[in-house]
């Protein structure tokens, strides 16, 4: 009797603590959905933002910009609100997409064409300032190395063609940590530290984030204005046109990517780092 009497408290105690820290733990996520919500209404308001000096984004104003993508959907499904926000910023820019596979993994090849340039209509993005690429050394596997080298030579003739005052790409985890997402960064670190890229050429990387921040949507808002230095943030309207634009991508809608383009992060806010040689040197000794 005495030992039940023990379980008993124990299990009245142990259920207490969980009230009290569930109790805890729901009303710090009242909070902070509260901040968030009040965040984004002040980085949309055309009077409270300036007041309160938070911008929706930092981004540097350039007329030609280049993004660099391995497969078509890259260019919505991680670079959206980027895309869409330099074109805000300076309406006549011309964003080019460089996407370096055409997607023919599963033989898919020519619909993936079709469907980068139907994506490419909602974010603005003219036809001719679209170039995909079908090289033998360069096709979408994630069991085939993309070869640094290769890269580079397209993106640095790319750069030194139409004069790209700026250039973005994923960092060194690839977003998804898709070994042709990261070959772009190793190559674009490659240009940096060679000298290749010109002085008048800026470099930004997406910021690969965790897996939870990844999935909290507009939630992440607070932690991207905390940590980071260069951001996009764009308005539920925004969010929208992205995701149409991803929906043009028809033969990539399995059920796990419609899940990505309600949850995901990346398709409102996106945070970028700028790299230069010395980020670059520092990166790979501490790799």
């Amino acid at each position: 009797d005495q030992s039940l009497t023990y379980l008993s408290i124990i299990y009245h105690t142990i259920c207490l603590y969980l009230d009290e820290t569930l109790d805890h733990i729901l009303i710090t996520l009242l909070i902070y959905a509260c901040i968030t919500y009040f965040l984004y209404k002040i980085l949309f308001h055309r009077f409270l933002s300036s007041y309160f000096f938070v911008k929706k984004s930092k981004l540097p104003k350039c007329k030609r910009i280049l993004i660099a993508t391995a497969h078509p959907d890259d260019e919505c499904m991680f670079f959206g609100p980027t895309i869409l926000e330099l074109k805000r910023l300076e309406p006549n820019c011309r964003v080019f997409v460089l996407c370096l596979s055409n997607g023919n993994f599963n033989n898919l090849g020519n619909c993936r064409r079709t469907e980068l340039w139907n994506s490419c209509k909602y974010l603005k993005i003219s036809n001719d300032d679209i170039v995909l690429m079908n090289s033998t050394h360069l096709q979408d596997d994630p069991n085939i190395e993309w070869k640094t080298v290769t890269i580079a030579t397209q993106i640095s003739k790319f750069i030194e063609t139409y004069d790209i005052e700026l250039l973005i790409t994923f960092d060194k985890d690839g977003i998804s940590s898709h070994p042709n997402h990261c070959a772009i960064y190793y190559a674009t670190a490659s240009l940096c530290l060679s000298g290749m890229i010109p002085n008048n050429c800026k470099v930004l990387t997406l910021e690969t984030v965790n897996l939870c921040r990844k999935y909290l949507s507009i939630l992440d808002l607070p932690i991207t204005l905390l940590l980071s230095t260069n951001w996009s943030i764009i308005n539920w309207n925004g969010r929208t046109i992205v995701q149409n634009a991803m929906k043009m991508h028809k033969s990539q809608m399995v059920w796990f990517r419609r899940l990505y383009i309600i949850f995901s992060r990346y398709m409102i806010i996106n945070s970028l780092r700028e790299i230069t040689k010395s980020d670059v040197e520092f990166e790979i000794l501490d790799t």
